[in-house]
Formats: C-alpha cells, sequence, structure tokens
C-alpha cells in the first residue's frame, strides 16, 4: 500500500470512530481565573471575495483555503496567497451547509451543519475522497498536528487524534467560571485555541489542557460601516499565516481580510 494510501486509510479510520466513545474533560477551579482583555491594529488589508459567506479560514502551503456555507450554494475557494487571485472553486453537494475547514496531513477537511458528516478532500487537486458521521453539528475546525478539533456551537469543543483509535474527547470552555457558548470557527495559534464567538466580535483565546479562556479579543469596529451592505454578516474567519506568524481574520460577506495585532488592555 503506499503511502498516500495509508494515509488515507488511517485518517478515514478516525472519522469514522469519532463519537464511538466521548470522553468528557475535568472542570476545574482554574477556570476561574482572570482573563486578560485585548484590542487591535490593522496592520494590512486584502481585497476579500463578498461572495464568501465565510465558515473555515486556513492558510497552508502559499494558498488560502475558505469554506463558504448556505444550502445550495457551499463552496470550498482558493486563493493564491497574498495575492488573493483566485486559483479554483469546487461546489459542494447543494443539500450539505459547509462549515469549517483545517488541513491534516495534506488532506483537507470540511465540517457540515445539520448534515453531521466530514467531507475529506486531497490537495492540491480538490477531489472529494470519501466522508465520514460526525456525532453531531459541525461548526469551527482546527487542528494540532494529527489532532482535529472542532466546535458545534455549543460551549464543548471537541478533540481526536486522527492516527490512533478516534477517540473523541470533549473539552468545556469556562469563561471566569461559566460556560462560553456559540463557539465558532477556530485556529490553533502558538498552544491555543483561538475562536470566534458567534454572534458577537470577539475572539476567545482558549488553553486547550483547561478549557479555561485566558484572553478576550474585542474586534468591534474592524469592518468599517461604509463596506456593511444588507447582506453582510458577522465576524467569522481566523487564520495564521505559518510563515510569518500574522494573524489575518474576516467575516462572512465581508470584502476585506484583515491582518491585525493585539492590543492588551489595561487591568
Amino acid at each position: 500500500m503506499n503511502r498516500c494510501r495509508a494515509l488515507l486509510r488511517d485518517l478515514a479510520v478516525g472519522l469514522t470512530l469519532l463519537g464511538s466513545g466521548i470522553c468528557p474533560a475535568a472542570e476545574s477551579e482554574s477556570q476561574q481565573a482572570a482573563v486578560t482583555t485585548y484590542g487591535y491594529e490593522v496592520m494590512s488589508q486584502l481585497r476579500f471575495g463578498r461572495e464568501n459567506f465565510t465558515q473555515g479560514l486556513e492558510i497552508y502551503d502559499g494558498r488560502l483555503y475558505v469554506s463558504s456555507g448556505l444550502y445550495g450554494a457551499s463552496m470550498i475557494r482558493v486563493y493564491d496567497f497574498p495575492s488573493m487571485a483566485e486559483m479554483q472553486s469546487v461546489p459542494i453537494d447543494p443539500r450539505i451547509f459547509a462549515e469549517g475547514l483545517t488541513v491534516i496531513d495534506n488532506r483537507l477537511v470540511v465540517l457540515s451543519w445539520r448534515e453531521r458528516v466530514m467531507l475529506v478532500y486531497s490537495l492540491p487537486d480538490l477531489s472529494l475522497l470519501g466522508q465520514s458521521t460526525l456525532p453531531g453539528q459541525g461548526w469551527g475546525a482546527t487542528h494540532s498536528g494529527s489532532t482535529l478539533w472542532f466546535s458545534d456551537g455549543s460551549h464543548y469543543l471537541y478533540s481526536a487524534n486522527m492516527n490512533d483509535d478516534g477517540t473523541l474527547n470533549r473539552l468545556p470552555v469556562m469563561l471566569e467560571g461559566s460556560p462560553l457558548r456559540n463557539l465558532n470557527e477556530l485556529e490553533w495559534v502558538d498552544g491555543e485555541i483561538w475562536a470566534n464567538v458567534w454572534q458577537t466580535d470577539e475572539i476567545a483565546r482558549i488553553d486547550p489542557d483547561t478549557g479555561r479562556v485566558v484572553g478576550l479579543i474585542d474586534l468591534s469596529g474592524l469592518l468599517p460601516e461604509e463596506d456593511r451592505l444588507r447582506d453582510t454578516d458577522v465576524l467569522n474567519g481566523i487564520a495564521i499565516d505559518p510563515v510569518t506568524q500574522n494573524i489575518w481574520v474576516t467575516g462572512k460577506r465581508w470584502p476585506w481580510l484583515f491582518e491585525i495585532t493585539l492590543e492588551k488592555r489595561a487591568d
């Protein structure tokens, strides 16, 4: 069996076993510790297609991968980064509402909303290799090594190492002792999971070992009023440039991709 087939086999086994045994993480008193708050500064911005109802965002191998949602219109779009020239677009089954995406072992994984399926594509050609059942809704996705992390709109994050038995772990996310719900798009950033909080202008910085929110980033005012149209939707989309380590963010039907740096606020 060649390496590509073996890799696909391992990934498929992990996907198939998702949900076969959910192991909850223990909550601790440390989850009530103080939270650091941040503002931001825009360092640069790139033109971005308003046609993207952005659900997932990832920079990989010099390309920006975007999953765009909605029934009958879900799509994967690929842009050269940072020129933002569109290189490829692949429609998704119109019965599927695409959600978050991430790249694991040179495979693109795309979640779905109510359909409870995970789609797996080859790279860079984006051929559909197969799909697997999710235990619930899929919202945001990210990874650390071969470990897949995803959200379902609740206050839980789920993880599974795609190279072992596929056991699904569930981590409660707590903000000063209370559940932080509506966790959406995810990105692994320097040992933390950053999560858009749906229907807000905030990104939560989450300790993946404890589930504690260690920081909140307030992106209020990021998209200027003159760039908002009737169908402009919420902040959603976080991507780290693996070359520069710079952070890029956007939203659903936003015309810009913003490079930001954080500014710590006084307590």
